[in-house]
């Protein structure tokens, strides 16, 4: 993780290690309460995927099954397909390549949301504006860690400058249940699951779709 929290020019990013999650939320349950969100407005989901099937031989019934978890917010994508939607300019991009709403901006219209592949902007009622992870932006300025990535207890998450990310942890981003990264190129990296599907060729499902 960087030591310089506002770095000029580095587009920041975040890195996660599917092998290590147990899908536990604490990640989502600290981003909603960090920034207050009302019910049904998430900027940090949780996704379960599982499959897989009974291998039979003779009278032996052997499970050859998977479930594993992905925390997902937004990227700050390379290409942000949401900001190319905006009829207002209210989503724009920092210095930093962390992207961001301008509420004075929003008119609500939901194109953002309709367009990001990942659902990261989520619509708030409340306001009447959109709303989405700005990767803890206050919370940077001041040092510290985005609150999801203090609050995972099994240091699943890190964050920093994509490049140095990718330096450290390689560049997979490309695993089911995830959309193809080549549409907006996301600044995330991935250590996958030993079960981990390829975004193209996954052959399970998503078991928790109410909650994400």
């Amino acid at each position: 993780m960087t030591d310089t929290f506002t770095e000029a020019g580095a587009d920041y990013g975040f890195y996660f290690d599917q092998s290590a999650c147990t899908g536990c939320k604490a990640c989502q349950v600290s981003c909603k309460d960090k920034h207050d969100l009302p019910i049904g407005v998430n900027w940090r989901r949780v996704v379960e995927y599982s499959g897989g099937s009974w291998q039979v031989e003779g009278d032996t019934f052997t499970p050859n099954v998977f479930t594993y978890y992905t925390s997902i917010s937004c990227n700050h994508c390379e290409n942000p397909v949401c900001m190319q939607v905006c009829p207002t300019t209210a989503m724009s991009m920092r210095d930093d390549g962390t992207v961001w709403v301008n509420e004075d901006k929003c008119v609500g219209c939901r194109y953002c949301e309709w367009a990001c592949p990942y659902s990261a902007p989520q619509f708030n009622v409340e306001t009447g504006h959109m709303s989405k992870c700005d990767l803890c932006y206050d919370y940077r300025e001041q040092g510290q860690n985005p609150a999801c990535v203090d609050a995972c207890p099994s240091r699943a998450l890190d964050w920093g400058p994509i490049e140095e990310l990718r330096s450290k942890y390689g560049d997979t981003d490309a695993i089911a249940p995830l959309p193809d990264p080549s549409v907006t190129r996301p600044h995330l990296v991935i250590t996958p699951h030993r079960d981990a599907q390829p975004w193209d060729a996954g052959t399970g499902q998503i078991a928790n779709p109410k909650e994400i």
